[in-house]
């Protein structure tokens, strides 16, 4: 039995708002001079527009479809319904608009229909940016049922290697990733009329360059509309940052939380988690749970925990129905979370930081929080990226404690003290201070920004970063010795990769293996192949990689497993019996077939080969970086930082010793790993890249 303490916060935990439309104090509104007349008919067609927008979702198409009463109710139930009006005048009035709506307020499915039913579109299309593709294609799926339309007509979706818009389509949501890609064959984005781009207080990467880049292209186009959406934002650092613009709130649904927090420091989080449910289960009034790990192995380790004691409580207190959501679970696993347990049952949500804003999950009403998340950290110095749990933000932790007062009063357990909340960072890290930005770089170089250096960044990364990417991508040949973009740099930015897979790929035509190559790199690119449940890693892991090795190692086998795959043609028995990840390979597929189009497109012709040693060389040319030489201890180094390393333990070359390995990725988590690696002979890597290697590596 964990010991808790009551916090002295009963009040709703999610900030308490301003009224729809109000401006902070020290925020100021741009505005324009203009005829009071003319001001006074605008103010009135948009608010006509917005005052019928009840009687514009009954007499729209939503109204024809069974059952869609429904949604003509929860749309108008919503808080931004009331807020529209207030909404639209802003909107109307400002380039540049910042709107802060706590989770629920509806901002994310609303406000895009509210600007196009107000003829703000100007008969162009409205994007909507999520940091995430679940949240971009959830609330693609949801708009199309509110508006009456199937995915692909009116509404759709845009992410990497699935675009399912069409010439009709009005509202695109789309991952940030896939606009800044729009941006390098359209720097003025030239298709919208606005842009809205949600969850903006995730600050990942791909969101802080949009950042700068539409503040660019706003520059060339005054016209556009931009609207920065956040369920908690600073506020007051955005308005600045957009030339100090307006910033609007919208209240949400929020009901009274509790806070409880553990009186000691957990040491073993997992056990922590799996106790606290337990005593949720047993002791608390009914509603689902909602539960913060880590990630994928935390969850499967509680989730065996939790099913295990589930059969062996008493009938009295009903069944544990738990229900994982975390990025590398298959699509139709992850819509399991919103499917209703049977009556008497109790679900638990085992999910990762997915769940703090990115979707929503209905019969919530406890939450248990770890304070833990996993961060990708980019040492510079070294090349190590580091996956490691690290605590949560404030900002983090009040996201999760309000997913439990969403439909009624609730409670959230933290499993750490209050005197370590009040240490804890007041806002999330943004990923562009601490990440690998050769990707970014040369997509930014592909836009057309020459000084990346003095380029317009919210937070601006070290400059030791910039430099980094920018020297990776130089060594690749994707950039001349001025800095400009070469014309393998401008083919290597047509793929929607890593610079160096996308370098991997274009040497392969070389070769002769672009066929083996389109594989092996979108292998790579998707997630998990192996689905192995946690209670039976053990047992598998070696056997499943025997049966598919490569004597060569990690990539050959990523190989050997796609050919047999297509050879049982992606039988569903198969892959359950070989622990195959059937949505995974299907995402292979989508990518290899995309990757191979874009090849022809390119006119990189497209021919196989058996021959293994072109295959490695391939991969040679995009990953000279990622060598590493076997030292006398049994250790590795990498050759460009000398870092004691060794061969991850999920790799078929685990247990041999070869001299020179090439890797995918140097992480960091107890230690240093190599993951996915393949034996290389040293005089490729001077053939690849020999002003980088004065002589062959020793």
């Amino acid at each position: 039995m964990l010991g808790f303490q009551l916090t002295s916060a009963h009040a709703p935990v999610a900030h308490k708002a301003a009224p729809a439309g109000a401006v902070p104090n020290g925020v100021h509104k741009r505005t324009k001079v203009r005829s009071k007349s003319k001001k006074r008919d605008k103010d009135r067609a948009v608010k006509f527009i917005a005052e019928t927008q009840d009687a514009m979702i009954q007499t729209g198409p939503t109204y024809k479809l069974p059952g869609a009463e429904k949604y003509i109710k929860s749309r108008m139930d919503l808080p931004i319904y009331q807020a529209r009006v207030k909404l639209l005048l802003e909107i109307s009035k400002a380039p540049t608009v910042i709107v802060v709506g706590e989770t629920g307020s509806g901002k994310t499915t609303q406000l895009s229909q509210y600007i196009r039913d107000a003829g703000m579109d100007k008969g162009k299309m409205i994007a909507c940016t999520q940091p995430r593709r679940v949240a971009a294609v959830s609330v693609a799926n949801r708009v199309a049922l509110e508006t009456g339309c199937k995915i692909g007509s009116k509404v759709g979706y845009t992410v990497r290697f699935d675009d399912t818009t069409s010439r009709d389509t009005a509202l695109k949501y789309m991952t940030d990733g896939m606009l800044l890609r729009e941006a390098i064959s359209d720097p003025k984005l030239s298709r919208y009329s606005v842009i809205l781009l949600d969850e903006a207080h995730e600050r990942t990467l791909m969101t802080d360059i949009l950042f700068g880049v539409i503040k660019g292209v706003q520059k060339l186009r005054p016209e556009l509309k931009v609207i920065i959406m956040s369920a908690t934002l600073d506020a007051a650092k955005f308005s600045t940052y957009f030339d100090d613009c307006p910033v609007l709130y919208v209240q949400g649904r929020q009901y009274p939380v509790e806070i409880l927090y553990t009186i000691e420091p957990q040491q073993d989080y997992v056990d922590s988690v799996f106790v606290t449910v337990l005593q949720i289960h047993q002791d608390e009034k009914p509603g689902d749970i909602l539960v913060f790990l880590t990630g994928q192995e935390d969850i499967e380790n509680v989730g065996a925990l939790l099913q295990d004691a589930s059969e062996k409580l008493d009938p009295k207190f009903g069944k544990l129905v738990v229900r994982p959501i975390f990025a590398a679970l298959p699509p139709e696993q992850q819509m399991k979370v919103f499917e209703p347990v049977p009556k008497g049952s109790r679900k638990v949500v085992l999910a990762t930081n997915i769940a703090e804003t990115s979707i929503t999950i209905n019969g919530i009403r406890y939450v248990v929080d770890t304070g833990l998340v996993k961060a990708k950290t980019f040492n510079p110095n070294l090349s190590v990226e580091s996956l490691m749990a690290q605590p949560v933000s404030q900002a983090q932790a009040r996201q999760r404690t309000g997913r439990a007062g969403r439909e009624a009063p609730g409670v959230c357990y933290r499993l750490f003290s209050e005197d370590l909340f009040r240490t804890l960072d007041s806002t999330t890290t943004p990923e562009i201070v601490r990440c690998n930005l050769a990707s970014a770089v040369l997509n930014m170089k592909a836009m057309g920004v020459d000084d990346i250096i003095h380029f317009d960044f919210l937070d601006k990364p070290t400059t030791e970063s910039l430099r980094a990417a920018l020297m990776l991508i130089f060594s690749l040949g994707a950039l001349d010795a001025s800095g400009k973009l070469t014309t393998l740099g401008r083919r290597m930015a047509r793929f929607p990769i890593e610079p160096q897979l996308a370098k991997t790929l274009i040497s392969a035509e070389r070769l002769g293996c672009v066929e083996e190559i389109l594989t092996i790199v979108s292998m790579l690119s998707a997630p998990s192949i192996f689905f192995i449940p946690f209670n039976k890693r053990e047992e598998v892991d070696l056997s499943v990689m025997k049966e598919f090795a490569s004597l060569y190692g990690d990539h050959l086998t990523y190989l050997n497993v796609y050919k047999a795959y297509r050879q049982n043609k992606g039988n569903k028995t198969w892959c359950k019996d070989h622990f195959i990840n059937m949505k995974s390979m299907k995402t292979v597929l989508d990518t290899r077939g995309q990757l191979a189009e874009l090849c022809r497109k390119s006119n990189i012709e497209i021919r196989s080969s058996s021959d293994t040693d072109n295959i490695r060389k391939a991969l040679v040319s995009g990953f000279f970086y990622n060598i590493a030489v076997l030292q006398d201890d049994g250790t590795y180094h990498p050759v460009s930082n000398r870092t004691e390393v060794a061969l991850h333990p999920q790799s078929v070359l685990k247990g041999q010793k070869p001299k020179y390995v090439l890797y995918h990725e140097l992480v960091k988590t107890k230690r240093y790993y190599l993951r996915v690696a393949t034996v290389i002979e040293p005089e490729w890597a001077a053939e690849a890249a020999p002003t980088y290697f004065a002589r062959t590596i020793t």
